[in-house]
């Protein structure tokens, strides 16, 4: 049971040589995945950015670089990608796949946090945007080949957090519109949204996990929940909370929440560390603070709930020509 008595983790000590190895790290211009994306290149990776906006991912790589990159290090590079579009997303997955022979670890900490309710061209809500699973979906196939190779730790990273235990009531993906909970005057609104889809995030690591131990890839996919992390995306939210809010939330967000550098430590546990690949209880697993195994909501390991938004998520994808 060493996933339950997991000792505290350090990813300055603690993570292994990360030489040969290529990852990419989506958001990673900001707070939790700009951190992780420090440590696992300091180990020897070289480390794709995966942003959107070149010049804050520059100006992030350089920043990467000043903190502490030396001779002997990994390198950082800007792979250009856009959620806002499955499309784009498909794109970006297909350019990388142009560029490297190998793909060893994906991690997933793009997202939006608070958002007014509003859809995309192609009719779904923006925060429930299926795009992170058509980016995994294209990259699939290179991640399976990389897990063949000898010495591979093949691993696929998805952040979440705890509030994926606070679904709505009688929640299904059987349709467009299930992905599309709007809330409409209820208390809470974008939280509730949030939440909803940090639920779905859950179920789609367990859905993966099992099809791939189905095919026989040795490739581990965990969820991770980070803690409550002051990064960018919280500081914008208080900024945009109002005249009375905004020094509340900051006030609160500054005094309470963790460190970017200490919301990755359970990200970059669950890419790296030895302890995810010896102790089987991982796979599929949730990766709680400060790198340990935690439990999840119950629904969200209902197989028959997981299939459904796999089998919907891909009805959707093709509807739409993806």
């Amino acid at each position: 049971m060493m996933g339950l008595f997991s000792k505290s983790f350090d990813p300055e000590t603690d993570l292994p040589d990360l030489s040969g190895n290529v990852i990419i790290v989506t958001g990673g211009n900001s707070g939790v995945g700009c951190a992780a994306i420090q440590y696992l290149a300091r180990r020897g990776a070289k480390v794709y950015m995966a942003a959107r906006n070149e010049e804050k991912a520059k100006a992030a790589i350089e920043k990467v670089r000043n903190a502490g990159l030396r001779p002997g290090n990994g390198e950082v590079v800007w792979l250009p990608l856009d959620y806002s579009d499955p499309r784009d997303a498909k794109k970006a997955a297909e350019a990388f796949m142009e560029k490297e022979q190998r793909l060893d670890i994906v991690v997933n900490s793009a997202a939006l946090l608070l958002t007014p309710f509003s859809k995309t061209s192609d009719g779904i809500q923006e925060i429930a945007v299926v795009n992170p699973y058509v980016f995994i979906r294209t990259l699939l196939p290179l991640l399976k080949r990389t897990a063949q190779e000898p010495d591979s730790d093949v691993r696929i990273v998805m952040l979440t957090s705890e509030g994926h235990r606070l679904p709505p009531n009688n929640c299904h993906f059987r349709t467009i519109e299930d992905f599309n909970r709007e809330f409409k005057g209820e208390l809470l609104a974008s939280n509730k949204r949030y939440n909803f889809t940090k639920y779905m995030g859950v179920l789609h690591v367990k859905e993966l996990q099992k099809r791939l131990d189905a095919e026989g890839a040795p490739i581990i996919v965990t969820a991770v929940h980070p803690g409550i992390v002051n990064t960018d995306g919280v500081q914008n939210f208080a900024n945009s909370s109002g005249t009375f809010k905004a020094p509340l939330y900051s006030f609160i967000a500054n005094a309470f929440f963790t460190s970017p550098e200490k919301g990755a430590y359970s990200t970059v546990f669950a890419a790296a560390a030895p302890e995810i690949r010896e102790d089987p209880m991982y796979k599929g697993g949730y990766i709680v603070p400060p790198g340990k195994l935690g439990s999840v909501y119950p629904p969200t390991e209902d197989p028959e709930l997981g299939k459904e938004l796999w089998e919907t998520t891909e009805k959707i994808l093709a509807d739409i020509g993806v």
